[in-house]
């Protein structure tokens, strides 16, 4: 019924999984001009940040961050990712793949007047308001580069204005919005020269948003930097993701079994539904947890559990799609900085979110794959 990390459980029945391995898809043999570089899982790296040569304002903000070391799929992506070369990357959730694609088109831009140089699209609203909150932390030197984000919920007319009066450089947001104002003429692609996926997977395995990724990417010009990253990418969703490149650096960090579960105490329990309020109010007052996400399969079902939560005063709140944009993100804000440390929450929130403070997660209900489990329980993995 749920994971913790670093935390001992007290209940004699959570018995461990035995964690599974897979081989890991290489196409190098197949195409030896692509360059692919695949790493396990290792600790951080000797080198700094500042032997990427970056620009002094972004290593000001790096190091107000608090950071001080490249992560692995840092220290692959960085060098190559500055120099304007495409790159595929696979790495779990939390080993700073935002901060690659953030870091180097930070580097790379040149801000003018009027154009967008750099898009970022994702999947849900949320991971892009996080992506966007990145951007302004590492730029807050860069006082010239400006970022907005753009996602449905939000009336498109208070897009339009932002666009025509303040027009950014970067441009992070879901490909429905993005497309409905790129068809209008209020937001030009014409010069944008980084173009990127995060969690692109998502985008790519359905069919309907891979269309809108596909006439977004047409509106651009030809000449640009390709990077697409994601926590899980398919063999069969790799190709896909190639006939949008040049020539891609690839960065697998392990396989995916491996990748998503090194380091990941996992524990099961056999309950009746009956059963399950009470048990999971014994683990809230057995663990020892800084923040904990508890998933469920519907938005009844987590209206009504976050309510018999705050009935037994526990500090919970709750996000799913039965809510409006507005009050998703203020609670989504409300938990990440803490303010409350039990989110109750549907999937809507497991994919690419990262929340540092989250050390346990728990599935009151199964998800219905194996890929949904992996990207609900690596929220509990940092790098």
């Amino acid at each position: 019924m749920g994971e913790a990390k670093d935390a001992e459980v007290y209940e004699e029945d959570l018995v461990d999984y035995d964690e599974e391995v897979e081989n890991a898809v290489d196409g190098a043999a197949a195409n030896p001009s692509v360059d692919v570089v695949k790493k396990g899982y290792v600790g951080i790296h000797s080198s700094g940040f500042r032997d990427f040569l970056l620009k002094p304002e972004l290593l000001r903000a790096i190091q107000d961050c608090g950071f001080e070391h490249p992560s692995e799929v840092q220290h692959e992506c960085i060098p190559q990712a500055i120099l304007g070369m495409d790159v595929i990357c696979q790495a779990k959730s939390g080993m700073g793949k935002t901060a690659v694609f953030v870091l180097s088109t930070l580097q790379q831009i040149d801000p003018v007047a009027g154009q967008v140089a750099a898009l970022v699209l994702c999947h849900t609203r949320e991971l892009a308001y996080q992506i966007c909150n990145e951007f302004e932390r590492f730029s807050k030197y860069l006082s010239e580069t400006k970022v907005a984000v753009f996602y449905g919920g939000v009336h498109i007319k208070k897009h339009k204005d932002l666009l025509k009066n303040e027009c950014p450089h970067i441009v992070v947001g879901t490909p429905g919005r993005i497309l409905a104002l790129a068809r209008d003429k209020d937001l030009s692609l014409k010069n944008v020269r980084h173009f990127i996926l995060d969690e692109c997977d998502k985008m790519l395995d359905s069919l309907d948003m891979r269309r809108d990724v596909q006439e977004i990417f047409k509106m651009t010009p030809h000449e640009k930097q390709v990077m697409m990253f994601s926590a899980t990418l398919s063999k069969e969703i790799r190709p896909v993701c190639k006939k949008f490149m040049q020539d891609p650096m690839e960065i697998y960090v392990d396989d995916e079994a491996k990748l998503t579960l090194h380091g990941l105490v996992q524990h099961y329990i056999k309950l009746s539904e009956a059963e399950k309020n009470r048990k999971l109010n014994d683990l809230l007052d057995a663990l020892d947890f800084n923040q904990i996400v508890i998933f469920v399969k519907s938005v009844g079902r987590a209206s009504e559990l976050n309510r018999l939560l705050c009935e037994c005063n526990f500090p919970a709140i709750c996000i799913h799609s039965g809510m409006t944009q507005e009050e998703r993100l203020t609670r989504y804000k409300n938990f990440k900085e803490g303010h409350k440390r039990i989110l109750v929450a549907t999937d809507l929130v497991g994919r690419g979110i990262d929340i540092e403070r989250v050390n346990i997660v728990i599935n009151y209900d199964m998800p219905d794959s194996a890929d949904t489990y992996l990207h609900r329980v690596i929220l509990t993995l940092p790098y």
